[in-house]
C-alpha cells in the first residue's frame, strides 16, 4: 500500500511518495502553478501520480500556527483536501505540518545545499517528505505498541 504526501503551498505542491511497506517516504516531485487558483493541472497531475504509485491515501500538511489555530493557509488546504478527496475517491488525511519548512530547510544546511535556487526547488519536496515520513513513523509506532 502506498501513500501520497503533499506539502501544498500558493503556487507549488511537493509531492512524496511512500515505499510499499509504508516505512519510508521519498521525494517525488514539485508541481508548479502560475497562479493560486489554477488547479486543474495540479489536480490533473495529482490523479496521475495516485494511478501511477497505486496510491490508496493521501496525506496533506495542515499549516496550522504555533498555537494551534487554523489560518487562512490552514483553510485554503482543507479546501484542497475536499477536491482531492472528490477527483481522486480517496481518504485524504490532513497531517500538522507546522515547522516541516524549518526542518527541511536545516537538512539542507546539513547537505550544504547553499545555492539559494537549489534550496527553492527542494524545500517543497522535502516538506512533502517530513509530512509524509511523520505519517508513517505514527502509524507504525500504533500498530507495535504491546
Amino acid at each position: 500500500m502506498r501513500i501520497l504526501g503533499l506539502d501544498y503551498g500558493s503556487r507549488t505542491v511537493g509531492v512524496a511518495v511512500s515505499d510499499p511497506l509504508g516505512f519510508t517516504a521519498q521525494g517525488v516531485e514539485i508541481i508548479r502553478r502560475e497562479r493560486e487558483t489554477k488547479l486543474r493541472q495540479t489536480l490533473a497531475r495529482i490523479e496521475e501520480l495516485v494511478r501511477q504509485y497505486e496510491v490508496e491515501k493521501i496525506v496533506l500538511g495542515l499549516p496550522q500556527h504555533m498555537n494551534g489555530d487554523i489560518g487562512i493557509r490552514a483553510q485554503k488546504s482543507l479546501e484542497f483536501a475536499e477536491m482531492l478527496k472528490k477527483r481522486t475517491g480517496l481518504e485524504v488525511i490532513m497531517w500538522d505540518e507546522r515547522l516541516t519548512t524549518v526542518e527541511a530547510y536545516q537538512t539542507m544546511d546539513e547537505l550544504n545545499i547553499r545555492d539559494r535556487k537549489a534550496r527553492k526547488e527542494l524545500v517543497d519536496e522535502l516538506a512533502a517528505v517530513f509530512i509524509l515520513q511523520g505519517y508513517l513513523d505514527q502509524v507504525y509506532e500504533e500498530t507495535h505498541r504491546k
